[in-house]
């Protein structure tokens, strides 16, 4: 087992899941209740994910924040260094390639509160912050914990995007997804195995996670 790629998975994961969360909140949020005509250009955008290929993805990404183009010199002076092949290029790529799994559940959640709680809440003088975080968090808190386990799980298991984002850096980008690929390369089994096996394990637990809050929750 490669321990350094697993304490930077699990950190990537981390990572990605907190920063993540915010701005689905904030973007299903607006894609719920907001009245602009192009929500739905914005929606899918932001679902573009599932369908393109990781390597594709991670190729515009990397053209993107390379040295050449306006957002990557901008990165660079922000960070201080080339985001491409660095933990936080690779938090940038996680975080596009992972937006789906948070928003869809989110954007669901809010869309299955029924309106005249909101409208209750604005009749008692609730801001729009209030009524964010007093009624539509809790009441969305189930989806909001789904997204949470998908992007996590998500990011653990992510591989053609940060290959081509991050490379194969030992410590700084390898990794699970990639020490599997480099075990296999060099007919390390046992060990690809192990690897492997610990991904399957976080990817059952979560779903268990996931499917058994929905029972509860319908029973209750």
């Amino acid at each position: 087992m490669d321990i350094q790629a697993l304490w930077l998975t699990l950190r990537l994961a981390i990572v990605t899941t907190l920063l993540l969360l915010c701005i689905a909140i904030l973007l299903s949020h607006w894609l719920v209740y907001g009245k602009a005509r192009w929500r739905i250009v914005v929606e899918a955008v932001a679902t573009l994910p599932l369908l393109l290929p990781p390597t594709v993805l991670g190729f515009y990404l990397l053209v993107l924040l390379g040295p050449r183009t306006a957002p990557g010199r901008l990165l660079i002076q922000v960070v201080g260094h080339p985001v491409a092949f660095s933990f936080s290029g690779l938090v940038i790529g996680s975080m596009i390639y992972s937006l789906p799994f948070a928003v869809q559940p989110i954007t669901s959640g809010f869309a299955a509160i029924a309106p005249e709680v909101l409208d209750a809440a604005k009749l008692l003088g609730a801001s729009r912050l209030r009524i964010l975080l007093d009624v539509l968090l809790p009441l969305a808190r189930r989806s909001i914990f789904t997204a949470a386990v998908l992007c996590f799980t998500h990011t653990i298991g992510e591989f053609g995007v940060v290959l081509m984002i991050g490379g194969d850096i030992p410590g700084a980008t390898r990794t699970l997804s990639i020490a599997i690929y480099d075990q296999v390369q060099d007919f390390r089994y046992t060990e690809a195995n192990h690897t492997a096996i610990l991904l399957l394990v976080i990817s059952l637990l979560a779903l268990i996670l996931v499917y058994g809050w929905g029972r509860q929750a319908r029973r209750a």
